[in-house]
């Protein structure tokens, strides 16, 4: 469980900086990692999507950039305001609106795909986050949730847990100017379940044909799930 307010807080004071401590800490990475989202989504060409916590809305303009009407919430309005200016420049489908995830402004079977990135965690009750997702989501639709992982055991996992918890929060204090947030990430992604444990969260929500796979030796877990029942042409089909 995390202190909305002050998860709504922190991020909203990393705003300007929080995609340029992306790229440098990820060294890149994180950006392989959405396409890896919206390959496993297959064929989105038309789609409806909902990128939950949508953040500064990379993933959301991931999608739009494979052909997807996007829609990207989220309740921090900073974070937020940056994701518009990224898909001025193109020709993409993307809005944007301040909402949260655990009363997600959308109604039920409304949409064909819910995505979140490295949002899901910071979610004061994940569990209504994932039933939310599945709400909105058409029967046959899917959930798909990125998320930092922790490696298993070994020399790279050894490895990952010293950057982890010791250099990524200096590295982020220093530009970011808030030690508090690069604390907070490192605590909350050790006390993340492992990939099995979440797996089974995402079914005893409801959604079925769930499953996962570990993504760079396992830095992070890209989590998928189907919404139970006859598949139907999605809302959003064009």
């Amino acid at each position: 469980m995390s202190d909305p307010q002050a998860v709504q807080s922190m991020f909203g004071r990393i705003a300007g900086s929080y995609d340029l401590l992306n790229r440098v800490l990820s060294c890149g990475i994180d950006r392989r990692w959405r396409k890896r989202v919206v390959a496993r989504a297959g064929q989105v060409q038309g789609c409806a999507v909902l990128d939950v916590c949508t953040g500064t809305g990379d993933l959301a303009v991931a999608f739009a950039r494979a052909g997807a009407r996007v829609v990207g919430v989220d309740f921090t309005r900073p974070m937020l305001l940056r994701a518009p200016g990224k898909v001025r420049s193109g020709d993409l489908r993307a809005q944007f609106a301040q909402g949260d995830a655990l009363c997600i402004p959308a109604m039920e079977g409304s949409v064909d795909i819910a995505c979140v990135a490295f949002g899901i965690r910071n979610v004061a009750d994940r569990h209504l986050g994932l039933r939310e997702m599945g709400r909105v989501v058409r029967p046959g639709g899917q959930v798909l949730v990125l998320e930092f992982s922790t490696p298993p055991r070994g020399l790279f996992a050894w490895a990952y847990r010293l950057y982890f918890t010791r250099i990524l929060p200096t590295l982020g204090r220093w530009v970011s100017r808030d030690g508090d947030a690069y604390a907070y990430l490192p605590r909350t992604v050790m006390a993340w379940p492992q990939p099995e444990a979440f797996q089974a969260e995402m079914e005893a929500e409801g959604l079925v044909d769930c499953g996962f796979e570990r993504l760079t030796g396992g830095i992070a877990c890209l989590h998928f799930g189907t919404v139970a029942g006859d598949a139907m042409e999605g809302p959003g089909r064009e």
